[in-house]
């Protein structure tokens, strides 16, 4: 049954200063430990400097040139720049690699900094680490020496070959050769998954501090083809699926606000099947706290060729759709986010 939409006074999204954009990377370690507005994650290893890690930019941030939205947008999942001793550890090609990919959804949400919010995406493809898991969500399988005991190795993403470090793509392939050693993948943390997620942790706390709250939408993309994503009419597939952990992660009211623009938009939608969110919405939607997180999924089959992983000739209309959503968004109601 769906919540009615909540009326009452509009949100004020006037400007309360610009704070500041930069990315600050905490230097001590700490494993997850109960904090102000979310729980911390674990600090970067202070032995390998930033300079020098697997990439020397491991994401990019589209601010805008004032931040008039309490938004902040994420792409996890977009990044395609593949080292070179990756592919040769990998038993697939390329093609097959990036099929994993949420093949342009930056570009999808690219006008975002245009309508006054910022965008973080990833540039390390998730096939080579994971930032929609825990740190350290891993399969003992994978490696040649032990795990250390903090350590998650019975998630069901790990059983199901998709932790922090994926031992499948997508269609179930296995990715590597052999085993390898934990250190290479606590380097792989190090260097592109801390950083990403002290960077999302600024945005939205520059954010709420600006704006007394902050939501968090967390951008990926779905297969078309898969048959259980139907829509009400069991007839069509679905183009959206909204995943707020079951009710758990945002306010009601978003999520209806956010189906209700999509359905005005001609998409049709469904919510938290079979995408409810991952970590990311888990680990920082915390309503009560004022930090809102809601993953949008939208289905390749309108925007790309998945096949070949090229743009299809929708894919502007699609992004400029994305567009008018973040104007319906400017129009959110204080109660909604209570």
């Amino acid at each position: 049954m769906k919540t009615p939409h909540p009326k009452s006074a509009k949100i004020s999204l006037k400007t309360l200063g610009t704070g500041s954009s930069g990315c600050i990377i905490g230097r001590r370690r700490a494993i997850f430990t109960v904090m102000n507005v979310y729980p911390p994650l674990a600090q970067p290893n202070p032995d390998v400097p930033p300079d020098q890690g697997i990439f020397c930019r491991p994401y990019q941030v589209l601010q805008p040139a004032q931040q008039i939205l309490p938004f902040v947008f994420a792409s996890p999942h977009s990044g395609r720049n593949y080292p070179a001793e990756f592919l040769a550890a990998s038993r697939l090609d390329l093609m097959s690699l990036r099929r994993s990919e949420d093949g342009f959804v930056d570009e999808l949400f690219a006008c975002a900094p245009t309508a006054g919010a910022p965008l973080l995406h990833a540039l390390f493809p998730r096939a080579f680490i994971d930032p929609n898991r825990e740190p350290y969500e891993l399969d003992p399988c994978m490696f040649a020496d032990s795990l250390p005991s903090f350590v998650n190795t019975r998630s069901l993403r790990v059983a199901g070959g998709l932790g922090t470090i994926a031992r499948v793509v997508t269609d179930g392939a296995e990715i590597y050769h052999q085993k390898m050693f934990f250190a290479e993948v606590q380097h792989r943390i190090d260097t592109l998954y801390m950083p990403y997620h002290q960077c999302l942790r600024q945005l939205l706390e520059e954010t709420k501090a600006r704006f007394g709250f902050a939501v968090l939408f967390d951008c990926h993309s779905m297969p078309s083809t898969k048959s259980h994503l139907k829509s009400d009419d069991g007839n069509e597939l679905t183009d959206i699926v909204l995943g707020d952990r079951f009710g758990t992660s945002c306010a009601p009211g978003l999520t209806q606000f956010v189906e209700e623009s999509f359905i005005a938009l001609g998409y049709t939608v469904t919510r938290n099947n079979p995408y409810a969110g991952g970590y990311t919405t888990d680990h920082y939607g915390r309503p009560m706290k004022n930090v809102h997180a809601l993953q949008i999924e939208i289905n390749r089959g309108l925007y790309m060729d998945e096949d070949r992983m090229v743009r299809a000739p929708r894919l502007p209309q699609i992004a400029q759709d994305m567009g008018k959503l973040i104007q319906h968004l400017s129009a959110l109601n204080a109660a909604s986010l209570c």
